[in-house]
């Protein structure tokens, strides 16, 4: 399925307007010197001078807001930093005035932050952004106008590296992702550069890509690197959280309260933030889950790796370290077993301890954890614990060591010797469930299909649904809609054409095509989700992340001898990697996309075939002949590759549809369309015959 989605100046807008609320800062940046000038400032320097098409000025002010934000986060940990070691927080003394040591150095470190801090940041109330400022520089919205900026300065390496950073936080900008796709092609640029990178992550996931190659020498250096850079990253985090703090029910020292409520109140908040490093250190750029079980997996990967390279120390040490956060793990269990019987009678394996990072962080996060559930208990202090250490999270592989040691090596660790297994599901996978409306036909399920959660459904749609969809297509869909105008994104020997279901409605409202027939593409669409929804039993809502209406054409005088697909083997939330039978779920793939289905409206064409491999995208395992109402549909991952074969005559149009379980990259324009609709049905404007209500369940 097409991974393209229309995602211009449209959808970056609402997370722009906020900027625009702020007060103009003087046409241009300052000249530099003096104290840190603030971000926000220097940000909507450079937006003022982008639309007053002052592309350098823009380009200048935005790094200059980018390299403030990052110097004013370095300043207060060095100051933070300096001062945690300079004045130590005393322990208070019995009796009246014995607190006085402790809220003494208190001040004392108070005064020492801000003497170090003055010099270079001036007054503290220069750089309190507001809270929409900084949600843009969290998703790196300052980069999409950097890269917009360097292509007019014709600096294409520049704006390949702002559109990758800003791309790597927003992988549901499709623009973005076509973008780069362009300045691979002009300028042959292959390695981008993330410029807000967290490189204890980096580090992690080279080495766990050299783990899954068995490459234990490459894969020990990164992971260790990774463990360091956690640590450190880790030590930061808690010093951050010394700042100030936003309250959910009050403005801090804007309400009333005794001495120790209103220290309480604060310290519960840098508390909770502190306790939540663990999460944030594990959660990547624009997401809202962390990686699971993150910090205990590099001890996972390390203890096998070691093992692997026969430093059976080093292995039992990182067997131990995971054990901490999972003592009743049976499979490391065994494996630390089996590390302490090679190490007989040359170490004692008593003297192997967990490591110390490990085991200070555990026990720092057990007492943060103890002291947030006694405030909640006793102060009324809104708090849930998390699952910091979910278990859901661990390594895909089959590196496990038996329950019972052998006295020949060969029965030491199980390696599999077939293909590996896919990631195990965050989520119990079924399927077979109703498909709600009596009209529709059951086909194929997965078993029949050859693969895991695939469903063929026909008569989703009537002949003459067909036909009125089709008559909308024509009216409103542009050549290369979703790849930045590409005619022929895909293959040069087909026309590629789209449109959107708010567009549909758009031209609808106008009276360019018939209003009835454009609430037919969202009703269609509509139903099409609650089927896949009932179908495969989701005991969650399904959202829309992207719907496109789609038709391909064959070109004349190009079909000869064709041996191209229309659309190359894929996978629609992880880039398919057929030489390593892998699928990396990580950007610039859809990573949030859980469900795709395609809905065809017409079978008067040749070729065009919908494919399903094996993950080596060669290996056919179903094909699928399009006709009018019949439906595929199936989960995202690299489980279902898939394609589509040329189309050699005629016109073969579709519905497209992707689906997220992540409220959060819910599609944009299906909630606009949304709206659209409510506001249609207020005025009794021209509903479609459709009723999409599930009425007549199976």
């Amino acid at each position: 399925m097409a991974p393209g989605s229309r995602c211009g100046g449209a959808r970056l807008l609402p997370l722009l307007l906020p900027l625009l609320l702020l007060p103009a800062a003087g046409g241009g940046c300052a000249a530099e010197g003096g104290p840190l000038e603030p971000f926000d400032a220097l940000y909507a320097s450079g937006v003022e001078a982008y639309y007053g098409g002052d592309f350098a000025g823009a380009a200048r002010c935005l790094e200059r807001a980018l390299r403030s934000r990052r110097e004013l986060r370095a300043a207060r940990l060095r100051c933070r930093r300096l001062c945690r070691a300079q004045v130590r927080l005393e322990e208070p003394g019995p009796g009246a005035g014995g607190d006085l040591r402790f809220f003494g150095s208190v001040l004392r470190r108070a005064e020492c932050v801000r003497r170090c801090e003055e010099p270079r940041l001036g007054a503290v109330s220069r750089h309190r952004a507001a809270e929409e400022v900084r949600a843009d520089f969290q998703r790196r919205v300052p980069y999409s106008y950097l890269q917009r900026a360097y292509i007019q300065l014709n600096k294409l390496e520049e704006a390949a590296n702002a559109a990758h950073t800003f791309f790597m936080a927003n992988p549901e900008h499709m623009e973005i992702q076509q973008d780069l796709e362009n300045y691979k092609t002009t300028s042959g640029k292959a390695t981008l550069i993330d410029q807000e990178a967290r490189q204890h992550m980096e580090d992690y996931s080279a080495g766990v890509r050299h783990y899954d190659r068995e490459e234990y020498e490459l894969a020990i250096e990164l992971l260790e690197r990774a463990l360091q850079g956690y640590y450190s990253e880790d030590e930061d985090c808690q010093l951050m959280c010394e700042g100030p703090q936003r309250f959910e029910e009050h403005e801090h020292l804007d309400y009333k309260a005794g001495l120790y409520e209103a220290i309480a109140d604060h310290y519960l908040q840098v508390l909770a933030c502190k306790h939540d490093c663990v999460r944030e250190l594990a959660t990547r750029s624009g997401r809202i889950s962390p990686i699971e079980n993150f910090l205990p997996l590099h001890y996972d990967y390390l203890q096998f790796a070691y093992y692997r390279v026969g430093n059976y120390v080093k292995a039992l040490e990182c067997a131990k370290s995971y054990l901490l956060f999972h003592p009743d793990d049976e499979d490391v269990l065994e494996n630390a077993g089996y590390y302490e019987g090679l190490l007989e009678g040359t170490v004692d394996p008593a003297t192997i301890k967990p490591r110390k990072e490990a085991r200070a962080l555990l026990r720092r996060h057990k007492l943060e954890s103890h002291l947030l559930r006694v405030a909640a208990a006793g102060l009324g202090f809104a708090y849930t614990e998390p699952n910091y250490w979910n278990r859901y999270g661990a390594r895909q592989d089959e590196h496990s060591v038996p329950s019972s040691i052998s006295s020949e090596p060969e029965d030491g660790p199980r390696l599999s010797l077939t293909k590996k297994p896919m990631p195990k599901p965050d989520r119990e996978l079924k399927e077979g469930g109703p498909l709600l409306y009596s009209d529709v036909k059951f086909v194929y399920n997965s078993e029949q299909l050859n693969g895991t959660q695939r469903v063929l459904l026909d008569n989703v749609i009537s002949e003459e649904q067909c036909r009125e969809l089709h008559r909308v297509a024509s009216g409103i869909m542009l050549a290369g809609d979703g790849y930045r105008g590409k005619t022929s994104p895909h293959t040069p020997n087909e026309r590629f054409e789209g449109a959107t279901v708010l567009k549909a409605l758009k031209y609808g409202y106008e009276g360019r095509v018939p209003l009835k027939s454009a609430r037919l593409f969202y009703d269609i669409s509509e139903k099409a989700r609650r089927i896949v929804q009932s179908y495969f039993q989701l005991n969650s809502t399904l959202y829309f992340s992207y719907t496109h209406l789609v038709c391909r054409t064959a070109l004349s005088g190009q079909q000869e001898r064709r041996n191209d697909l229309s659309h190359p083997i894929h996978a629609d939330n992880c880039l398919l990697d057929p030489e390593a039978n892998e699928c990396w779920k990580e950007p610039p793939a859809y990573t949030f996309r859980d469900y795709s289905a395609l809905l065809y409206m017409n079978a008067d064409f040749e070729g065009g075939e919908f494919i399903f491999t094996e993950m080596d995208a060669k290996t056919v395992t179903a094909s699928i002949k399009p006709k009018c109402g019949r439906m595929i549909s199936f989960s995202s991952g690299g489980e279902n590759p898939h394609g589509v074969k040329a189309v050699t005559k005629g016109q073969r149009c579709a519905v497209a549809l992707w689906f997220t379980l992540d409220p959060l990259y819910r599609e944009l324009e299906r909630i606009q369309a949304d709206e659209v609709i409510a506001m249609l049905d207020q005025e009794h404007l021209g509903p479609s015959e459709m009723n999409i209500n599930p009425k007549d369940e199976l």
